[in-house]
This record gives C-alpha cells, sequence and structure tokens, in this order.
C-alpha cells in the first residue's frame, strides 16, 4: 500500500500546470477559453467583449480544436475562419495570449496555462468576433506584382513550351521567401502597419524580393519603382517583429533589408537571366527580357 501511495504522490508532483487544471467528470482536463465577440458588419456600433468557454482539452489539441468544440457544443454564433488544419493555407491567424499565430498550429499545452485568450488580428479591420478583412493586405500584395513578368513566361503554342535552367544557387536566393502563405500574422506585428495604412507591409516587401530574385523574371524596374516611396521600403524601421511571428520560418525582415541594398546600389542588381531551353535543338538559348 504504501509504494501505491509514493507513486500516486509522484505521478501528481510530475503533472504539468495543464493537467493539474480543473477536470470535468470524464477525467479530461479543463481550459477556460476567453474569445473576443464583435458584429462590426450588423452592428457598427457594437462593444467588443470576451466570452468564456470551459473546453476538455487533450496534450495534442490545439486552440483551433478547442474553439470549433466551442462553437459546435456551446455556442455555434462564434465567427471563425479556417480551412486546411495543417498550417498551409493560414485562414486561421488570430492573436493568442497576445502573440499571433496559426491556431491550427498551436497546442495548448505548449502554451502552459489554463487560461487561452484567443483575439482577431492587430492591423486589420473587424468583421465578426476573430474574422477580420484582408481586403488591404491583398492590395498591397498585388501591388509589387506577385509574379514572373518576362517576356517568354507565357507561350500560346502548346508546342513550344519549354522552361528555364535555374541552378540551386539561383533557386536558394528567392526559396525561403517562396514559402510565405500569406496568413497576415506578419503584417499584424508590424507596429509601422498599424501607423500607417499607405505602407505595404512586410509580406509585401518580401514577396517584392523574391520576385526581384528571381532569375526568371526580367522586370526589376517597374516593382522597385512601387515600393521607392514616402510611404514604401523606407517607412520599415526593422522592429524584426514580422520575422519572429512567422510561422513557415520565413524572414521578411531580411528581405527587406536586401531590398534595401539594392536600392541604395549597395549590391549588384544586376542578375543573369535564366537561360531558356530550346526545344528545337535541346540547347538553352539567353532568356529574353520585356
Amino acid at each position: 500500500m504504501n509504494i501505491f501511495k509514493k507513486d500516486k504522490r509522484k505521478e501528481i508532483k510530475n503533472e504539468t500546470p495543464l493537467e493539474r487544471s480543473n477536470t470535468s467528470t470524464s477525467g479530461q482536463s479543463l481550459v477556460k477559453l476567453r474569445v473576443f465577440r464583435i458584429n462590426a458588419v450588423q452592428n457598427p456600433n457594437d462593444v467588443p467583449h470576451f466570452d468564456e468557454f470551459q473546453v476538455p482539452v487533450k496534450r495534442w489539441t490545439t486552440v483551433l480544436d478547442a474553439l470549433l468544440d466551442a462553437k459546435s457544443y456551446q455556442d455555434s454564433s462564434i465567427g471563425i475562419r479556417y480551412s486546411c488544419r495543417m498550417a498551409s493555407c493560414g485562414s486561421c491567424g488570430m492573436k493568442i495570449n497576445g502573440i499571433p499565430r496559426l491556431a491550427c498550429y498551436t497546442k495548448i499545452s505548449d502554451l502552459d496555462t489554463n487560461t487561452i485568450t484567443c483575439e482577431p488580428l492587430p492591423n486589420f479591420p473587424y468583421i465578426r468576433d476573430l474574422v477580420t478583412d484582408f481586403s488591404q493586405f491583398f492590395d498591397h500584395h498585388r501591388s509589387v506584382m506577385p509574379f514572373v513578368k518576362n517576356k517568354k513566361a507565357d507561350i500560346p503554342n502548346v508546342n513550344e513550351l519549354t522552361e528555364y535552367e535555374q541552378t540551386p544557387q539561383d533557386l536558394d536566393k528567392f526559396l525561403q521567401f517562396s514559402y510565405c502563405i500569406k496568413c497576415g500574422l506578419c503584417y499584424s506585428a508590424c507596429p509601422t502597419v498599424a501607423t500607417d495604412l499607405k505602407f505595404p507591409g512586410p509580406q509585401a516587401l518580401s514577396q517584392a524580393y523574391r520576385y526581384l530574385a528571381d532569375s526568371r523574371d526580367s522586370d526589376k524596374s517597374k516593382r522597385l519603382k512601387v515600393i521607392d516611396t514616402s510611404h514604401g521600403i523606407w517607412r520599415c524601421h526593422f522592429a524584426g517583429s514580422c520575422s519572429h511571428v512567422c510561422p513557415k520560418g520565413v524572414d521578411p525582415a531580411l528581405g527587406i533589408q536586401l531590398l534595401r541594398s539594392h536600392l541604395l546600389g549597395l549590391s549588384n542588381s544586376e542578375k543573369k537571366l535564366a537561360k531558356l531551353h530550346d526545344r528545337s535543338t535541346n540547347s538553352y538559348r539567353e532568356g529574353e527580357g520585356e
């Protein structure tokens, strides 16, 4: 008997703060979920407030799982945006315990607390509860022309379809920036975005560098002209918050600094365009610019 009692005390001593939380009658751990509520579309004068829910969780439960549990069994009116549940679509971005995160990528056990506070992303207009308006964010994204611009990029004759030759070194120059999923976390964490609505934000600026560095792209002047303004790249104060919150390991702050070096002439802005494969001779010829 003494042995069993000693083992039981040892088990309790090794429990995490989450496991020491209140438990339901079924023995599952419970956490308090505080959800920001507002309906700015139907009622512009709606007063923001928090609703609280007791949600059962396990070690692998994510914040998105907890929110969907509350929505399914306690309050179906909770507004939340989500899709893939695997940190690929970027839809479920929100502020969780004060930090911009993806709800599907954040496990409650990693937060090491019994109270989870979910709020909409800062720097975005409210729509409803945790859902925000990304219209301005995507307008900034489109403004930097996030696509390869090259005369040979679009070939109407399918018989002439071909590809560019790109070395691993060429790929490494922009690869990490291509991992961006447009979740808006970097945009919400940026202090400059909070004070200047015309500032493109770290996502758009890092994507401008992504295509500037791509050897298949031949039009750098138009893209640089968009960001080289008083409200453009020079408004960045290099706080680094954008890189800190990115869930995909992208470093937008680095992309912005590399862009600046091109504009200031501190780095070689002349890149060698990728060669285009000529299927008729099975060889490569120089890619043609615009």
